[in-house]
């Protein structure tokens, strides 16, 4: 079994990224007088650009344009645009592109194939390589068992790939066949060598052990002598990107005694990246900072915002608080309905509230019925 979090959940990490384009000028127009129709018909538009070749003199009649025209500047707005950006549109030059520096390392076919989804290849490349001792095949092959990827899926040939590769020293694979260990699966349980391979894939730096193994000291040395041990292997992970040791970095810089300032002041920050990359109890307890003023300023209408996105992502206890914010009109304007229709989505996941009940029958029957059909609405969708 995989090794929890604080509060028993775990997220894979997710990355998102942003991309800006320059908006090209408007070409400018020159208008002309409408031209002469039939009665009845409908009238005709058309313009003359200085694009199309033509050039409209004061006394209206169009001439050919001069031959051999001055070559306009690209800047002067004279000339189409042809997707310049805003450095060129200022008269600069754009910087030349760096060097691509050329790769100079080992090309690994079997990965590679693996990676465009040619799962079946990819086992042919690699199996070969693997059973000559090649760690990294090893774990691909391996992989490829487990998830059952073109081939049936064999979980015992997994862990016997899992743990050649593991002792040959792929620090992936060590976390991989500690799990395995820690199970008894297809193999004989073994918890000393699962927690000296999970502690050896930590300090190699597989992000995942590193989580994992502080997991293992918190509950070996339970209280703040656990937590202070682990707090080196979480910050190393949280610095990976593993959104558990994140959220757990930022319990332990608040909550226990002795953290440095400067590691005390960094909680909120850590919260919140945990916040954004999904995790819904971060998102409860960012919002509740917020709203509470707790590792720094108060900012209630933030605070609502992360309280309803958590909700919005099934978190129950998100979606209680959210209705006393609705009821309180903290963060956000006051709305029965929508206070309502969130209690009742959490009174159905089984989380008791008198005050809220209290509240939801004391709406007349109109809000009620609105709230109802509000939360069957969003259930269904």
């Amino acid at each position: 079994m995989v090794i929890r979090s604080l509060l028993n959940s775990s997220r894979p990490v997710a990355f998102a990224a942003a991309m800006l384009s320059a908006v090209a000028p408007a070409l400018a127009q020159q208008p002309i007088p409408p031209a002469q129709t039939d009665e009845g018909s409908a009238q005709k538009r058309g313009r003359i650009t200085p694009f199309n070749g033509a050039a409209l003199p004061e006394d209206g009649e169009r001439k050919p344009a001069a031959a051999g025209p001055e070559k306009p500047k690209p800047s002067d707005g004279s000339a189409p645009s042809k997707g310049v950006n805003v450095i060129d549109r200022m008269g600069a030059e754009l910087p030349d592109l760096p060097e691509e520096k050329p790769f100079t390392g080992k090309i690994d076919e079997a990965y590679g194939a693996f990676q465009r989804g040619y799962y079946l290849t990819a086992m042919d490349l690699a199996l070969p390589r693997a059973q000559l001792g090649d760690p990294a095949a090893q774990t691909l092959v391996a992989g490829i068992f487990e998830q059952g990827l073109g081939v049936a899926r064999d979980a015992k040939a997994a862990a016997f790939w899992y743990g050649q590769a593991a002792t040959n020293g792929d620090p992936a694979a060590m976390f991989k066949y500690a799990l395995i260990l820690m199970e008894g699966r297809h193999v004989k349980r073994d918890r000393k060598k699962a927690d000296e391979l999970m502690k050896k894939a930590a300090d190699l730096g597989n992000a995942s052990a590193q989580f994992n193994y502080g997991q293992t000291l918190v509950a070996d040395m339970p209280g703040e002598r656990g937590l202070k041990a682990a707090m080196p292997y979480y910050e190393k992970s949280a610095e990976q990107g593993i959104a558990d040791a994140q959220y757990a970095l930022s319990q332990i810089y608040v909550n226990v005694d002795g953290v440095e300032d400067d590691k005390r002041a960094r909680a909120r920050e850590w919260l919140l990246r945990a916040a954004r990359a999904g995790y819904d109890t971060a998102q409860l307890d960012i919002a509740i900072w917020l709203i509470e003023g707790i590792a720094g300023d108060r900012n209630l209408e933030e605070g609502f915002a992360w309280m309803k996105r958590a909700a919005e992502s099934g978190n129950v206890v998100a979606q209680n608080r959210l209705s006393h914010l609705y009821v309180n009109a903290i963060g956000t304007r006051p709305d029965p309905v929508e206070a309502a229709k969130w209690y009742v989505l959490s009174r159905r996941a089984g989380l008791k509230d008198d005050a809220l009940e209290d509240f939801y029958l004391g709406l007349n029957e109109t809000q009620q019925k609105s709230a109802l059909a509000a939360a069957n609405k969003y259930r269904s969708s």
